[in-house]
């Protein structure tokens, strides 16, 4: 039977203090509605050490698991969703810096990411293409000490000159297979040659700005090279499989929110002179959220556990990922349901827990992708 040690419990506890002290709903709709980043609330969760704290400690992490760091994703998620996925993917792509790079860069990016100095985002997909690799274009040529790069990234989140990205680059031929042709470079946002294009409003994750971005000639340290060169796509699973853990654990989060709302609304809420909650359909519309909720956590928790221990599959991760952001949208689902007509209105908090729910499910891997993932683990090769 999995539990919690003290320690992680404490953790828990302290994010969603956090959370319930610094988070408010209109806060985050005039941030969503301005698209603008929750800066202040992210310098005060870096300097508490929730931002980065799977990261070493010689790198201002926490020196932890990514087990600890979904806690602390699903805690924030729990009180606010938008706010809670803004800030826990503040510094997404530096997972592999972290994993894989050399210690100058780990020494140059890290502790900027861990206390709040610097946002970052990740550019593998293209226009037209996605992340059809046989397609993507932009590259990155080695001229001595140096990586010039040059093409174009599209939807790529925290856009701005004060951080960074993580690209996926081709640095082999055409010709080449993806395995051997493609490689990962760390590229901050103030270089020469870089231009940014505004993608616009999307259907959630607004605070998170999202941009097509456009390098010319951007050049930038050899040392910037994240692994080794031609095993971009190796980092790319490798990426994928711990940020859909941490997506997992955002989805519940959502979920148990959403939840959290239903219950609170179901108890005070009266027709024909009762109230919701001692409505059988009504109970059983609950029983079903919880369970939804539970059986997410359970399977989300067993990844981010044997993950920390090297021993987690990308089966079990997309497992994970599928029934945690599944449950989240249904869930909210049903919350907008129980809510009736409030349940439609932004200030009813549960419609936008939809919207990132939804989110949750589609990035990092549609169910498709995550069946597709499953199936062939189980399946294994056909002879």
């Amino acid at each position: 039977m999995f539990e919690l040690d003290r320690s992680q419990k404490e953790i828990q506890k302290a994010a969603r203090d956090f959370a319930k002290g610094e988070f408010d709903n209109n806060l985050t709709l005039e941030l969503e509605a301005n698209r603008k980043f929750p800066k202040k609330i992210w310098e005060k969760a870096a300097e508490l050490g929730f931002i980065g704290i799977q990261f070493p400690e010689d790198y201002s992490g926490g020196d932890l698991g990514i087990l600890e760091a979904s806690l602390i994703a699903e805690a924030f998620c729990c009180v606010d969703s938008t706010l809670g996925i803004a800030l826990t993917l503040s510094g997404i792509g530096s997972e592999l810096i972290a994993r894989f790079a050399d210690d100058k860069l780990k020494e140059k990016i890290l502790p900027k990411i861990c206390e709040g100095n610097m946002l970052s985002g990740i550019g593998f997909s293209e226009t037209n293409h996605g992340l059809d690799l046989s397609s993507i274009n932009t590259c990155a040529e080695f001229n001595g000490d140096t990586i010039v790069i040059n093409g174009k990234k599209t939807h790529v989140a925290n856009r701005g000159t004060k951080g960074a990205y993580l690209l996926l680059c081709r640095t082999g031929q055409k010709e080449e297979v993806p395995s051997k042709a493609f490689s990962m470079v760390w590229v901050e946002g103030d270089k020469k040659g870089i231009t940014l294009s505004d993608s616009g409003p999307k259907f959630s994750t607004n605070m998170m700005q999202s941009a097509d971005i456009t390098f010319e000639n951007v050049i930038v340290p050899a040392s910037n090279l994240v692994g080794k060169q031609g095993k971009g796509q190796v980092l790319l699973e490798k990426f994928y499989n711990e940020i859909k853990i941490l997506t997992a654990a955002q989805s519940i989060g959502i979920a148990q929110g959403a939840l959290d709302r239903s219950l609170s609304y179901i108890k005070q809420r009266e027709q024909f002179n009762r109230k919701l909650a001692v409505f059988q359909i009504t109970k059983h519309k609950i029983a079903q959220m919880a369970e939804k909720v539970e059986l997410a956590r359970l399977i989300t928790y067993k990844a981010a556990y044997l993950f920390d221990k090297g021993k987690a599959g990308s089966c079990l991760i997309s497992m994970a990922k599928m029934t945690a952001a599944r449950a989240a949208v249904e869930v909210a689902d049903e919350a907008i349901q129980l809510f009736g007509g409030y349940g439609y209105m932004k200030e009813s908090e549960v419609e936008r827990f939809f919207r990132d729910a939804k989110m949750t499910e589609l990035s990092f891997g549609s169910p498709a992708t995550q069946k597709d993932i499953i199936a062939d683990a189980i399946i294994g090769r056909i002879k």
